[in-house]
């Protein structure tokens, strides 16, 4: 922050990869040079090479693990400041991307990008063992693990191997406790949203409330 005499002032020009503000826009350019430049700077674990010295640093924050970006909402901190940018979304439930197909808004690029190919029928990536089709070689690599039996994602708490992230996710809240799903109409919490969504099946049909009936956990 910036005293010119009794007014404080924020550095108005911001890096959007890394987060560092400068009081004039010159030394902004040197720090995060154009796009189109050179890749000069290399990453020395992954080989992968950035356009900026800054691109570089962010960018090797993900194999030490440090995570310099916080939320002020909630404190959740994160390895690169665009990850922030999306999380800060749900803060906000600000949904920039749009679907020219149906308008359907998401939070990421990524997310609507992956919508889109629900529009489309073509299914390129087969499955060698049984045939079945997918859109994305991400979900041909998933169903892979049920002919190889692979879980590569162990809890640490346990030990116990899942085929996937979200998995392993609703698994350790039977660790940690967390329900982070309440059901809208009782006080009661579920552990994942498909347990909150057949208890909400039962609240609908027999028009009950917690009292009247034991309804599933």
């Amino acid at each position: 922050m910036y005293i010119y005499g009794n007014i404080k002032t924020l550095p108005p020009y911001r890096c959007t990869v890394c987060n560092k503000t400068f009081t004039d826009n010159r030394r902004l350019k040197e720090h995060q040079p154009p796009q189109s430049e050179e890749k000069l700077f290399r990453c020395g674990v992954c080989s992968e090479a950035f356009t900026a010295f800054c691109q570089l640093k962010e960018h090797q924050q993900c194999h030490k693990g440090e995570k310099h970006h916080h939320c002020t909402e909630c404190g959740k901190a994160f390895t690169h400041f665009y990850l922030l940018r999306s999380h800060q979304r749900a803060h906000s439930d600000e949904r920039p991307y749009s679907c020219t197909e149906c308008g359907k808004c998401f939070r990421r690029s990524f997310d609507l990008k992956m919508h889109v190919n629900t529009h489309s029928e073509a299914r390129p990536h087969l499955c060698s063992e049984c045939g079945k089709s997918f859109r994305r070689a991400a979900e041909l690599r998933i169903h892979l693990r049920v002919h190889t039996g692979e879980k590569p994602y162990p809890c640490s708490v346990c030990g116990m191997g899942f085929k996937q992230t979200s998995q392993l996710r609703v698994h350790e809240r039977t660790h940690t406790g967390e329900r982070p799903f309440p059901c809208p109409d009782c006080r009661k919490t579920f552990k994942d949203k498909r347990s909150l969504l057949t208890h909400q099946r039962y609240v609908q049909e027999y028009h009950c409330h917690e009292s009247e009936v034991t309804l599933p956990l």
